[in-house]
């Protein structure tokens, strides 16, 4: 097994593609984990804290998640399945970029179900939906036995994807509205939905489905530049926000907004 790890990781230093990748998404975990640091440094009330702590666990999932990729930890070769293009090949797998979206994207949704005020248990049915999703859409890419199958767990995970874009696109913004959070709700749920929907374009495209892309670092490359989108840039839009209009985030019964957004005084 040791010896495995060590062929993993030196296939992975040596592809240049797949390892800048990967390296370029530790450096940005690690500045934005800082940059969000600063942004929410006077953040007091309640509900705004709630939304900060969520989306600082972002940039903190992936900076470990990144690490084990790199490491070649959360990598390994799979045999692809008859009827795959690439049947009978070993190809490198980074499932655990899998473990990072099951971890990283309920931790984005509870974040903006906390922004749009949304119901208990509406946020739990989505953020259930969401791990589905990341669950059935690691068993498709593990899944080396049947072809068919493989599919078959993608499709799963699409129908989980759906329940979460309805909730995204159909019930989330009236709560938003009533929030009086609805202009910025509707850029992330934009940015969110549209980056969303290109995961399971690179995969369809990549070396896990058709291997239109038969290449693993460009492939990666189209996962990395998603997860930029997805996490960094949507974090950073988020908490700047928040920072600027904790009174509105805060709820009315919050006794932590009575001077929210306000500068400490000396």
């Amino acid at each position: 097994m040791q010896t495995t790890r060590s062929e993993v990781a030196t296939q992975i230093r040596t592809d240049t593609l797949l390892h800048s990748s990967l390296w370029v998404n530790i450096a940005l975990a690690g500045l934005s984990i800082l940059l969000f640091l600063y942004l929410a440094r006077n953040v007091r009330a309640n509900r705004a804290r709630l939304i900060v702590g969520a989306t600082l666990m972002i940039p903190l999932v992936s900076l470990s998640s990144y690490l084990g990729l790199v490491s070649g930890l959360t990598v390994g070769p799979i045999e692809m399945p008859p009827g795959h293009a690439l049947a009978g090949e070993d190809v490198l797998s980074q499932w655990g970029r899998y473990l990072t979206w099951t971890l990283s994207t309920p931790l984005i949704l509870l974040a903006l179900g906390w922004l749009a005020e949304v119901d208990t248990a509406d946020l739990f049915v989505v953020i259930a939906a969401d791990i589905g999703m990341c669950v059935t859409g690691l068993a498709a890419a593990l899944t080396t036995s049947s072809y068919a199958f493989r599919w078959a767990f993608f499709l799963v995970s699409t129908a989980f994807f759906v329940v979460v874009l309805y909730a995204l696109l159909a019930k989330w913004p009236t709560d938003a509205e009533a929030a009086g959070t609805s202009e910025i709700f509707g850029t992330l749920r934009a940015l969110t939905v549209v980056l969303w929907l290109g995961y399971p374009i690179v995969w369809a495209l990549g070396v896990e489905g058709f291997v239109l892309v038969d290449s693993v670092g460009l492939t990666s490359w189209g996962y990395s530049l998603l997860d930029i989108g997805a996490k960094y840039l949507f974090a950073a839009l988020l908490l700047r926000w928040v920072a600027n209009n904790e009174r509105t985030v805060a709820s009315a019964t919050d006794p932590a907004a009575v001077g929210a957004g306000d500068p400490l005084e000396d």
